[in-house]
């Protein structure tokens, strides 16, 4: 086998090749946020097997069937006419599938004729409606799945359910009172009625499927598919067009009904939409706290604070509370400290001597984002404590009286929240200028996914 730069495990690269039957002539890291590879297989007739290797290391228990759960609901929609990637392999020892590869895009949002992308969208709406119709039996799939909802509450909450247990081990302790608030907010506010219990993605919407021309050619990521309220995948879809602007949701869900028969609740898309939110964020703010070096750590923070501020605006959409951007600290605000000297020499020479010299793109992604975390540490430094006075006196409105601390306060807000002892509207609206704020002090990892507004549901 020809050598190759690789991190993988023991054996990988040996199993891949006898899957492809042949011989591992090029792997390369994939730019994603869960780990994959591209990999290419010579056949001796000289013919390549395209492939795309996804892995999952050990992750200390966190619901170690993710991979295999979406390896098997892949393999059973290969039967049906959702169209998605073949199943090449999979290993259960060393928790890898080989997928194939794909040859269209995913970057619906960056094409720039909007006529192209409106007709992507609807036929993948179209695409969704079928789905969601799909006879649940005869997927075959009941084993790597949790059980079937049987009402309207263990549909919305299930999910929520699971995604706690699996980070209870992060979520004991851990003081962040957006995640306490939204939490409680879906126990609070689950829709009362479902239309039916379908096999919803979980994650879907732009980005998450290929297309090819004008049509969807496959849908990808079902690591969190699971038996659900259909409106749930509408709510994911309003989620991840926000963040991959598509030309808009204006009549898609309208489309979605009639396809699908399935009645169209704007409610159940607001509620599902802070769902997405609440659920994804949790394992956002675990990596944010906990990174291990091998994790893009500058993503993850673009995801926490664009995904916490969008899940407060969402909030407010479905509350119909008013909320307001504050005003930020300038550099001559109090508590602001100094520029610092050796920041900027360490950002110099990241970008003008190091950057330009590498040519592998991982990596190249790998030192940008050394980059914006030393711009964050540095934004941090200067604005921190100006911002922490901000929050104390902003929560001793809400508590009736000033923390001595932010974190003082943060704890004492967060066991009020758990209390139930504010009301809603005042909450919202103070959650959402602290998103605000916590967005604007970490602007060079937001950056990276600049702008990002809610689309009308209408």
């Amino acid at each position: 086998m020809a050598e190759l730069n690789h991190d993988l495990p023991e054996g990988m690269l040996e199993w891949v090749a006898e899957i492809g039957g042949g011989e591992v002539t090029h792997i390369h890291r994939h730019v994603a946020r869960r780990e994959a590879w591209i990999v290419d297989v010579t056949r001796p007739d000289g013919s390549v097997l395209e492939g795309f290797l996804r892995l999952q290391r050990d992750d200390g228990g966190v619901d170690p069937r993710r991979l295999e759960r979406e390896t098997r609901i892949t393999q059973a929609l290969a039967e049906t006419d959702i169209p998605v990637t073949k199943v090449y392999g999979w290993n259960p020892d060393l928790r890898a599938t080989l997928f194939s590869r794909d040859p269209g895009r995913a970057d619906i949002d960056k094409l720039a004729d909007v006529s192209q992308q409106r007709a992507i969208m609807e036929d993948f709406i179209r695409i969704v409606a079928r789905m969601h119709k799909l006879d649940l039996d005869a997927l075959e799939i009941d084993d790597v799945m949790t059980p079937r909802p049987k009402n309207a509450e263990e549909a919305a909450l299930g999910e929520v359910d699971v995604i706690v247990e699996q980070w209870q081990h992060f979520l004991d302790g851990y003081v962040d009172p957006l995640t306490t608030y939204g939490l409680d907010w879906l126990r609070r506010y689950a829709p009362k009625d479902v239309a039916r219990v379908s096999l919803v993605q979980g994650d879907t919407g732009p980005v998450n499927f290929m297309f090819q021309g004008n049509q969807v050619s496959s849908i990808i990521d079902w690591e969190i598919g699971h038996w659900g309220d259909p409106m749930e995948d509408l709510g994911n879809i309003v989620v991840r067009e926000m963040w991959n602007p598509s030309g808009g949701l204006d009549g898609l869900f309208r489309l979605y009904e009639a396809e699908s028969g399935i009645p169209y609740s704007r409610f159940g898309a607001q509620y599902y939409s802070v769902h997405q939110n609440v659920r994804g964020m949790i394992p956002i703010h675990a990596v944010c706290a906990n990174a291990h070096p091998r994790e893009s750590l500058a993503w993850y923070l673009c995801y926490r604070y664009v995904g916490d501020r969008t899940t407060c605006e969402m909030l407010a959409l479905a509350m119909e509370v008013e909320v307001e951007r504050p005003e930020m600290p300038s550099d001559e605000s109090p508590g602001v400290g100094a520029k610092d000297v050796l920041a900027e020499a360490a950002l110099y020479a990241q970008s003008h001597d190091v950057s330009k010299g590498i040519e592998d793109r991982f990596a190249s992604q790998r030192a940008k984002d050394v980059s914006i975390l030393i711009e964050c540490m540095d934004r941090k430094r200067r604005y921190g404590a100006a911002l922490d006075a901000i929050e104390c006196e902003e929560m001793g409105v809400l508590l009736g009286a000033r923390p001595a601390t932010a974190a003082e306060g943060f704890a004492s807000l967060d066991e009020a929240i758990r209390e139930r002892r504010l009301e809603d509207p005042g909450l919202i609206r103070y959650l959402t200028r602290k998103s605000y704020r916590d967005e604007w002090l970490f602007a060079p990892a937001v950056g990276l996914y600049p702008d990002r507004r809610w689309s009308s549901l209408d």
